[in-house]
């Protein structure tokens, strides 16, 4: 190839010439550049006043010759290796007139989109020539990185070794690419079709979301019909020769079951699918790690994960909680310790303690509470119904509320003051789940007894939801758990903005005590201040009072 490109109006044939023979350098294997060629593209660029620019491959030929005017020059795409963890395989050396050689902005996105080997400028002009050049560094989410050096000397520039440089980049490179397919995980859903109140394709459908929330995409999703679930494996042995042939064609490396497994099943399972099997307790038990924020929030998630993990434990190095990365690894306790069972247990009583003093301190705030007589609400309901957006909106709480199952999980609690002057505490709580973890129940108990003490419920439903009702069934189960399904209760059918037919919604606010909110768009929230307001309006006693001037005293006391 001898064509050179860009911008040749008015460029003299013998120029022309002159730049269709740089095709003709060879740069030696272990260099860069050589010096002859530099000087020659700068005396050209002194004679144009216009940026020069080659290509040279990595078998040190010239494969591209491009004029540009005095602030750029035409890149032509590279030909090259495009992988993301390869770079093109090119080095662009240019020319800057004017004597500047640092990088521009133009020639940092050139390096970027193009994946040049290097990215090198000359600086010509009146002084001694001086070269800066720019390499990739690694890749993130947000594109590649780039690091520039110079600018230098042009003999200290012509002793960089770019085999050595490339060689090291590729290897970030490759590095980078596994650390974010690990971080990736790919998964399979497999349930069973037994007799319950939840559909088999909607129970997935949750644990797909909930899946998703834990950072993992959901490929497929296997169920089989049986009346109970396999003592082994869970499901039938066929099937599980059905999932090993969808997991290697999907090339899935996370099965994630529907049910809690035991710790035999689950040993069994990772034997004959050679692959990470987790159940939905352990799932959700990941999220609350991710999730977990305050110190009292870590202790809770890391007692529940010791309790689930302490029977699993047996025969495997007993790590408590493995580094890595991946969905059932995490956890804000103690990192990558191999303890034995009598640690672990001393652990578990070591947070239990913890805890105690945890509900002692809760404790003291609540006889404060009730010293005032301030009446508090409770905030509950199935997880993603609503419950942080109305507590945001009736009280500017600034909870994080997103449209993710347990988008949050520590506890916030809010002073409200209604229509007729009286102030009340309104508690946001954990979100609730069908089949929820029976160790979470547990370790969050001490948070759970805010619900105990509370005056009044507010059962948050997400009446746009197909199974709505399962979902009220499910928290009321684990209400009657925490002995407080007879707390008085006020039903909020939230999301009505989402429901088309008027008659459903007339057929929900046929229950008693409920009634219909839109949080996110603060919709029919009197209705629910009124309901608030009447439960404690039967506390409030209206009382004319005629004190003499001389007990005046006594107004500061009626005030407090």
């Amino acid at each position: 190839m001898t064509d050179v490109y860009g911008e040749l109006q008015g460029i003299r044939r013998s120029v022309l010439d002159r730049l269709k023979l740089l095709y003709d350098y060879q740069i030696p294997f272990n260099q860069t550049v050589t010096e002859e060629l530099v000087r020659e593209m700068a005396d050209i660029t002194l004679s144009l006043n216009r940026e020069l620019v080659v290509y040279i491959n990595r078998l040190g030929r010239i494969t591209y010759v491009s004029v540009g005017d005095f602030r750029s020059a035409t890149l032509a795409q590279a030909d090259g290796r495009r992988s993301r963890s390869r770079l093109s395989g090119i080095r662009c050396i240019h020319t800057h007139p004017g004597g500047d050689s640092r990088l521009s902005g133009v020639d940092l996105n050139a390096l970027r989109d193009m994946r040049f080997d290097i990215m090198a400028a000359v600086g010509v002009g009146d002084g001694p020539m001086e070269v800066s050049f720019g390499y990739i560094s690694g890749y993130t989410d947000s594109g590649y990185n780039v690091q520039t050096a110079g600018p230098l000397e042009l003999e200290q520039f012509l002793q960089l070794d770019l085999n050595y440089l490339t060689g090291q980049i590729e290897k970030e490179l490759e590095r980078s690419e596994t650390r974010e397919k690990e971080e990736v995980e790919q998964g399979i859903l497999v349930g069973i079709d037994g007799p319950g109140t939840w559909d088999i394709a909607d129970s997935l459908d949750e644990l797909e979301q909930l899946a998703e929330t834990a950072g993992a995409k959901v490929l497929g999703r296997v169920w089989q019909k049986r009346d109970r679930p396999d003592s082994s494996f869970f499901v039938g042995k066929g099937k599980i020769e059905e999932l090993s042939l969808l997991r290697q064609e999907l090339n899935a490396n996370l099965i994630i079951f529907d049910d809690e497994l035991s710790p035999a099943q689950q040993r069994t399972l990772e034997g004959a699918l050679r692959v990470k099997v987790l159940d939905r307790t352990a799932l959700i038990l990941d999220i609350f790690a991710q999730r977990a924020s305050s110190h009292e929030g870590k202790m809770q998630v890391e007692l529940a994960q010791l309790k689930y993990n302490l029977p699993r434990l047996g025969g495997q190095g007993l790590v408590l909680s493995r580094l890595g990365g991946g969905i059932g690894t995490r956890g804000p306790g103690e990192t990558k310790l191999e303890v034995d069972r009598r640690r672990i247990r001393e652990r578990i009583s070591d947070i239990e303690k913890e805890i105690e003093t945890v509900k002692k301190h809760r404790k003291l705030h609540r006889e404060r509470r009730q010293m005032n007589r301030i009446p508090t609400v409770a905030l509950v309901g199935y997880t993603n119904a609503g419950k942080s957006t109305l507590l945001n909106v009736l009280t500017n709480a600034g909870v994080l509320a997103e449209d993710k199952l347990f988008a949050t999980l520590d506890p916030t609690t809010r002073r409200i003051v209604l229509p007729e002057g009286q102030e009340i505490l309104m508690t946001d709580t954990v979100g609730f789940i069908q089949k929820l973890p029976h160790q979470l129940i547990a370790a969050f108990r001490a948070t759970l007894e805010e619900l105990e003490q509370a005056d009044l419920l507010l059962h948050v439903v997400d009446a746009s939801h197909p199974r709505q009702t399962e979902q009220c069934a499910a928290v009321h189960q684990v209400l009657c758990e925490l002995a407080v399904e007879s707390k008085p209760t006020i039903t909020v059918y939230n999301k009505i903005d989402r429901i088309d037919n008027p008659h459903v919604l007339e057929r929900l606010l046929r229950t008693p005590d409920s009634v219909g909110i839109s949080a996110r768009h603060a919709e029919k929230l009197e209705g629910l201040i009124q309901e608030i307001s009447a439960r404690f309006s039967q506390r409030v006693k209206e009382l004319t009072l005629c004190i003499p001037y001389e007990e005046s005293g006594f107004l500061s006391l009626l005030y407090n």
